[in-house]
């Protein structure tokens, strides 16, 4: 048998996680996390588990009072038959009230987003890691690549004195 990726094995607090948003701190200034349950179709429950998702567009927006999931694409499942999902339909997201309106109110305040960062199997549940997120400017980009640089450089000289 073959290695396992990282993304296959469970992680230390039990979580199996199914996709990650890499280019979402790259993108945007993450402030606030939240978790969120996602009401999903069994076709695509099955399709996350074989790791069929990508959030590399996704985003949340408020529709109705109600939050949701939009163009997080969810690969049909292979052996579903012609009840298969929707790859990008709108999920609806599950969080507290109290969640939804402090995230409503600093939408709309402030002018920020929700991004999806990572989704996970957590207990034999499907979540996703929500944050509330600011975008950069080229300028903030910029500085945030010369920083890791600098600090990947000093972490070469400290290996090379030991």
């Amino acid at each position: 048998m073959g290695k396992k990726s990282a993304r296959s094995r469970p992680s230390e607090s039990g979580e199996k996680i199914v996709a990650v948003n890499r280019k979402a701190s790259h993108i945007y200034e993450l402030l606030d996390r939240l978790e969120a349950g996602l009401v999903l179709l069994g076709t695509e429950v099955k399709a996350a588990r074989d790791g069929a998702v990508n959030l590399k567009d996704a985003y949340a927006a408020v529709r109705d009072g109600e939050l949701y999931l939009l163009q997080a694409h969810i690969s049909p499942y292979r052996f579903g038959t012609n009840e298969n999902h929707e790859p990008l339909r709108p999920r609806k997201l599950l969080v507290k009230k109290r969640e939804l309106r402090r995230l409503i109110g600093k939408i709309t305040e402030r002018g920020l987003t929700v991004v999806p960062t990572r989704m996970y199997f957590k207990k034999g549940r499907l979540k996703v890691e929500l944050a509330l997120a600011r975008g950069k400017q080229q300028h903030d980009k910029r500085a945030a690549a010369r920083e890791r640089d600098m600090d990947r450089d000093v972490a070469a000289a400290l290996k090379e004195r030991r």
